[in-house]
């Protein structure tokens, strides 16, 4: 896939595209207000439903689990505009509306704020990995890795652990407990998600009873969470992808060409609230999850960006490495060429 930046764009290049893509950044609090109705309202009421579906069959609550957790994915996109300052233009509507909706997605808003924010200021750059990213080693790094440390990474790196257990060790543990390095906003947040969830829980204990619960939001968590790292995985793991190192590092060009543009069928991009329009929400990350479509097809600069259906997503499953040599991104079978022309 080849580069859909011109190879002489100037510093006013991209300051004149950042100006006209900002024209879209405005939300309306109408819009925002009825995402909120049409997101969790409906998850509220798959709840119910579900409840009362135990009593016919456990397939009937699977199948609505299903559909729950596409409300889930939505109202994470509600939170996640929240933490970037774009679904209000009151920042304590904003704030309220991002811990309500970090309860229902069981992440502490403020925290995951924190680190998604350094995954915006250094996305792409290889220098700066390892904050709110996907784990990615070069081909380098990987044959110098000690063996436990390749076998970590190759665990990492398997669909199991990237999309299973990997999604459950962030909910279950990750998202409950306090960094060392936590700011005391930070630790407020994680503090106050964790005991609002407790409360739930408990509440939920006392009506219908624990494993009614277990049975009901476990597999909602399990399909909306695998989902949710399918997507944030496709966005910056495809063929043609941007990496560099610090000092050739641009922000515009990271944006552009090393986040994608996911082209879903029409139901899956307003579930995901047009999550796939990643490349115009990384440059500019004011912009409403609803107006991103607009901005796209407004925006003649924006035309030539590759586009990624979900059928060539799927080839991103083969990717596991940087080949820096190459500049691309490679599988583990690549290495056995690279070890043998040493």
């Amino acid at each position: 896939m080849e580069s859909s930046a011109p190879a002489d764009k100037t510093p006013q290049q991209d300051f004149r595209l950042q100006k006209i893509i900002a024209r879209h950044q405005k939300p309306s609090r109408l819009r925002s207000s009825w995402q909120l109705v049409n997101s969790i309202g409906p998850y509220l009421v798959l709840l119910v439903l579900m409840y009362y579906s135990l009593e016919m069959s456990y397939w009937v609550t699977l199948g609505l689990a299903v559909l729950a957790a596409g409300f889930l994915i939505r109202t994470f996109i509600i939170f996640h505009d929240c933490g970037h300052g774009s679904f209000f233009k009151s920042k304590k509507a904003m704030n309220f509306w991002g811990a309500i909706t970090g309860v229902i997605t069981f992440t502490p808003y403020y925290s995951w704020n924190m680190r998604h924010a350094i995954h915006h200021a250094t996305s792409g750059d290889l220098d700066q990995r390892g904050v709110g990213d996907v784990w990615t080693m070069t081909v380098k790094e990987y044959l110098e890795a000690s063996p436990m440390s390749r076998f970590k990474y190759r665990f990492y790196r398997h669909p199991l652990g990237m999309f299973v257990l990997g999604p459950l060790q962030v909910l279950l543990i990750k998202n409950r407990r306090v960094p060392k390095d936590a700011t005391p906003q930070e630790r407020r947040s994680i503090l106050w998600t964790n005991a609002a969830l407790a409360v739930i829980v408990a509440v939920a204990a006392l009506t219908i009873g624990i494993k009614a619960y277990l049975l009901i939001q476990v597999p909602i968590i399990l399909i909306g969470l695998s989902l949710g790292i399918w997507l944030f995985y496709v966005q910056h793991q495809f063929e043609g992808v941007y990496w560099e190192r610090t000092e050739n590092w641009d922000y515009v060009t990271a944006s552009l060409e090393g986040s994608s543009y996911y082209k879903l069928p029409r139901i899956a991009q307003w579930f995901t609230g047009n999550i796939g329009f990643h490349h115009i929400h990384h440059l500019n990350e004011r912009i409403p999850n609803y107006n991103l479509q607009r901005c796209h097809a407004a925006i003649e600069e924006l035309k030539p960006i590759p586009t990624i259906t979900f059928w060539k997503s799927l080839k991103a499953m083969g990717y596991r490495l940087w080949d820096e040599d190459n500049r691309q991104l490679v599988g583990f079978g690549h290495l056995r060429q690279t070890e043998a022309a040493r």
